[in-house]
């Protein structure tokens, strides 16, 4: 793709670093008249006869007055990130002096940017398409190694690869149809059916498996919420201490301690794993406040991606571990039975007392298997995948588009089965291609693409 910014002739400035103080400031100049303006206030040099990709340092002046000593990075079209003339000014951090050089650009003739702007000026100059574009605020956002790695992977063009060898193939299987409709009369045929519809169920696999790396994906991008329930004392809040090495949850021997719910954020193996401390569950609480609580528990335990219920080997039985496992079976399936306070009893005999349930045992306040407790929710929440180099999709926008890309592709292995005429054919394969263009932004509306750049942080 290669568009142009159709009547895009202005000039926008930002400030590409976060606001307050620091010790540099980076601002940024992109458009027709970023050079010019920068020469009007850089007194150094004559920035009009500098080459691209240079540095120049020199002070920053306006209507007589010294703003500040500066860096100036100059990089011309269409060698730069948006695919315009860009200059970016690096001065000192103070927010005095970035404001007195943006309101300085600003007079002499740029405008302020829009959030996602110089990142839209890339993608519709052809720099960038959408998948990629929307990696780079992915990449801005990301707080773990893993959604740094797979926002790293789709800039670098791995989901659009993906993309691009798919719409080749039925653009290209497409011509020759339509090549077929031209030579109707002659009864011939171009396109080597057998050949389009190996491709098609290959083509059938590939989406198949991108829809379903997207619950890895959201994963990856927003993290994974635990649920740690069980009986008052079990060591619920104990347990959450203990995983963020720090006395978050107040811990007593008294049942009921735990009101409310508590939650923390916990990076594990580059995931975010969101851990709830629940109020203990009980049925013969007279306690109004914490009748609430346990309710709340109630609804977390629903509402949780894992659940971790945790119970005393030393007070509960196995009967009673089994009921409640039947218990929170019916409300969320994806749990885990741990058995703490294992060290008291002894963990071999925790696990002859237990041995019909897939418990794992425990203690959680002298931090003894809890690491094994860490490897075993990633396991379950990433199954392997997150090393692999293939493409997951974390973005929800492209998630709805491939499911409609995997219907028109199974409409036209169902019209290759049944031998449709070639006309038929054609037009399953442009709604598949359309699909694919929405994806990569080949094909798009202008309210489309302010509602995807306006989530970006302004500067960038």
């Amino acid at each position: 793709m290669q568009q142009t910014v159709s009547g895009w002739d202005d000039t926008i400035v930002a400030l590409a670093t976060p606001q307050g103080v620091g010790a540099i400031a980076v601002i940024r100049l992109s458009g027709t008249r970023a050079v010019q303006i920068a020469n009007t206030l850089f007194t150094a040099k004559d920035l009009s006869v500098q080459k691209t990709h240079t540095l120049h340092v020199g002070l920053i002046q306006d209507e007589g007055n010294d703003i500040d000593e500066s860096v100036l990075s100059l990089f011309r079209a269409p060698k730069s990130y948006t695919g315009e003339d860009v200059v970016e000014i690096s001065c000192h951090g103070s927010p005095y002096v970035q404001q007195q050089i943006i309101q300085a650009c600003i007079r002499h003739g740029a405008r302020l940017a829009k959030p996602g702007e110089f990142t839209q000026r890339a993608f519709l100059n052809g720099k960038l398409d959408l998948t990629q574009a929307e990696a780079v605020a992915d990449l801005i956002a990301s707080n773990t190694h893993a959604s740094k790695r797979n926002a790293l992977h789709n800039i670098r063009g791995g989901f659009s690869n993906v993309l691009q060898q798919l719409r080749e193939n039925l653009i290209q299987f497409s011509a020759l149809i339509e090549l077929e409709l031209d030579f109707s009369q002659e009864d011939v045929e171009f396109a080597d059916r057998r050949k389009f519809y190996s491709l098609i169920e290959e083509a059938h696999i590939v989406t198949r498996d991108l829809i379903d790396s997207f619950k890895l994906g959201n994963v990856i991008k927003n993290g994974v919420s635990v649920a740690i329930v069980g009986k008052p004392n079990a060591g619920k809040s104990t347990l959450l201490n203990t995983l963020l090495n720090e006395n978050r949850a107040i811990v007593s021997d008294i049942a009921g301690t735990t009101r409310d719910t508590i939650e923390e954020v916990i990076n594990i193996d580059g995931i975010l794993f969101r851990f709830i401390d629940t109020a203990g569950i009980r049925d013969n609480s007279t306690d109004a406040i914490e009748r609430i609580g346990i309710e709340r528990s109630y609804e977390k335990l629903k509402a949780a991606d894992e659940v971790i219920y945790i119970f005393d080997v030393n007070t509960e039985s196995p009967a009673d571990v089994e009921a409640a496992s039947g218990l929170v079976r019916q409300v969320n399936p994806n749990y885990l039975l741990v058995g703490n306070k294992a060290d008291i009893a002894g963990f071999e005999l925790a696990s002859t007392k237990f041995s019909g349930e897939d418990v794992l045992f425990i203690s959680a306040k002298n931090q003894l298997h809890t690491d094994i407790l860490k490897e075993r929710l990633v396991d379950k929440i990433i199954q392997g995948n997150l090393n692999t180099e293939s493409t997951i999709v974390t973005n929800a926008r492209h998630y709805e588009a491939l499911k409609q890309v995997y219907e028109a592709l199974s409409d036209i292995k169902t019209g290759l089965d049944n031998r449709l005429p070639g006309d038929l054919l054609a037009l399953d394969i442009r709604r598949c291609l359309q699909y694919i263009s929405e994806i990569t932004g080949d094909i798009t509306n202008e309210h489309v693409l302010d509602y995807i750049f306006s989530k970006f942080c302004i500067g960038k």
